[in-house]
């Protein structure tokens, strides 16, 4: 073999290979090109070879997050966070408290319905916070839904209900009047559209400081669940900027309404490319959110929602899909509630295969008729397992769980039974809607808890995934998810050289440990993108 460009050692290398426990691993030309003992380095060393000794560390595959959101991010997370709210006290001390420039609005992100304790979500904390002549707007954490104030509305002038293409919808009360309640994106969007813009500068400091972060955490790579706005521009301008810390695969959104034009205009993003970054898959969304009421469920919600899809003519959905997969896109897409998810797999069963497997995102409640189907259709599912720990409770008492009643809560996040039925399992944050570290995520998807909270009951703690189970779900099997399998995802020569080093062994510590554990080095394409 030619001499490594840079050769690691640390006590514990996982390969995720089932090929002993090296010690070792040399990386050249973007490449694994050894992996062996630490006696075995004098033979792969020359003069230029840089050899990083990191001690008691552990060395895994580099981490992918499956689900992603960069360029939509940096423009839902501004404003006042709100994702520490817990209350309607909590929530107008927080609004009172914020700086807002005379005529400016006032924006809010991360807020979580459990606020509002079951009562109907009205713009009346928002009013009694700043008075009804500030423009607000408040997004939830889900990123379907939102709280505006009455003066916002106005300046949309919205003063009744709306229709949509899709299953949104401007909420309003027995008198026909809006009561403040944005659902899914076409109502957001209505006074989202008012909203003053980022500077182009700005929005290129903070996607680069967001991919940064990411590296720090020890993510080599993710799936970007969307490509719109200024996307391109900003990727392009990053890369003319010098070399991505992250690999991106991204998937535009296809919307209810957007014709067979948008499909074209999807089509032909597939081109799009550049050295750590392309356009690859179509993303749709079936439905919308339990928490919502837009989630499409076999039976009403409690409250007599989530009874319809997304796409007001379903077959629609199929069309659309069918079209974009004959011609050979892989199709993503968000299914929460049971009858969506029935629906989704009902059309992949009839759509050819792609070279990167179809996928479906959240998964929110089913039947284990489904999973099962899931696993014998080669459907990648993709999980979150923040959205479980972070939002629902053991106790079936939060909005989430009230929502779906007893008999479907109980059927949440079924992460383990994925896995035990051989269905392929990405693990990824949804963020912003969730944090991405995924050392939390992965300390979750094992203890169905927030780490570093032992008082918190687990939720339906059945559904826990092993230590291996976890990380192959950011790594092996998030590479098999993308068609990577025999190029990614292990250690293995000739693969990427994609790595991440921990200071903690991620199968050996426990998950409260592993989600403090540093991240001591990350490598993309054999090059060092962060080093503590």
């Amino acid at each position: 073999m030619s001499t490594a460009d840079l050769i690691l050692l640390a006590d514990r290398i996982h390969t995720l290979a089932g090929d002993g426990s090296p010690t070792a691993v040399a990386v050249g030309g973007g490449v694994i090109t050894a992996v062996g003992d630490r006696c075995d380095v004098r033979d792969w060393c020359g003069p230029d070879t840089e050899v990083v000794d990191l001690g008691a560390a552990t060395v895994t595959p580099g981490l992918v997050d499956g689900h992603f959101h960069p360029v939509m991010g940096i423009g839902l997370t501004r404003g006042v966070d709100l994702s520490s709210v817990r209350t309607i006290n909590d929530l107008e001390s927080t609004l009172a408290a914020a700086n807002v420039a005379p005529g400016g609005w006032l924006e809010g992100w991360g807020l979580d319905p459990n606020v509002f304790a079951g009562a109907p979500i009205t713009h009346a904390p928002l009013v009694a916070a700043v008075g009804p002549d500030v423009p607000v707007f408040l997004l939830f954490f889900d990123a379907h839904s939102a709280v505006v104030s009455p003066r916002a509305l106005e300046l949309a002038g919205v003063t009744g209900p709306r229709g949509f293409a899709s299953g949104a919808s401007v909420v309003c009360d027995a008198d026909r009047r809006p009561t403040g309640h944005l659902l899914e994106i076409e109502a957001l969007d209505l006074v989202r559209a008012l909203l003053p813009d980022d500077e182009p500068a700005d929005r290129r400091a903070r996607l680069t400081d967001l991919l940064h972060r990411m590296a720090a955490c020890g993510l080599t790579a993710a799936n970007a669940m969307d490509f719109e706005a200024d996307s391109l521009e900003l990727f392009r301008a990053l890369e003319d900027a010098g070399e991505l810390p992250v690999r991106w695969r991204c998937a535009p959104f296809v919307m209810p309404g957007g014709g067979r034009d948008a499909l074209d205009d999807v089509l032909a993003r597939q081109r799009l490319a550049g050295r750590r970054w392309e356009v690859q898959g179509a993303k749709f969304m079936i439905d919308g959110t339990v928490d919502g009421g837009t989630a499409w469920l076999d039976e009403p919600d409690t409250h007599g929602e989530s009874t319809a899809c997304l796409w007001p003519d379903p077959a629609e959905y199929t069309e659309a899909a069918r079209y974009l997969a004959d011609r050979g896109v892989p199709i993503v897409t968000h299914a929460i509630g049971d009858a969506g998810v029935r629906f989704v797999l009902d059309t992949y069963a009839a759509l050819p295969r792609t070279a990167v497997p179809h996928r479906l995102e959240h998964l929110e409640t089913m039947p284990t008729a489904l999973i099962e189907r899931l696993a014998e259709l080669d459907v990648t599912a993709s999980m979150q397992p923040t959205h479980c720990t972070g939002w629902t409770r053991a106790d079936h008492s939060d909005n989430w769980s009230t929502r779906l009643g007893k008999r479907r809560a109980d059927r949440a996040f079924r992460a383990r039974d994925l896995r035990d039925r051989g269905a392929r399992l990405a693990l990824g944050s949804d963020w912003p809607v969730a944090g991405f570290d995924p050392r939390g995520i992965i300390a979750a998807a094992r203890l169905r808890r927030p780490a570093g909270q032992p008082d918190v009951e687990p939720v339906l703690p059945e559904q826990a995934l092993t230590a291996r189970m976890a990380l192959e779900g950011y790594t092996s099997e998030a590479a098999a998810a993308a068609g990577l399998g025999g190029v990614t995802g292990r250690l293995i020569p000739g693969y990427r050289a994609d790595l991440t080093v921990f200071g903690l062994d991620p199968l050996a510590a426990t998950p409260d440990e592993f989600a403090d554990s540093p991240v001591l080095l990350t490598v993309v394409d054999g090059r060092i993108v962060h080093r503590s």
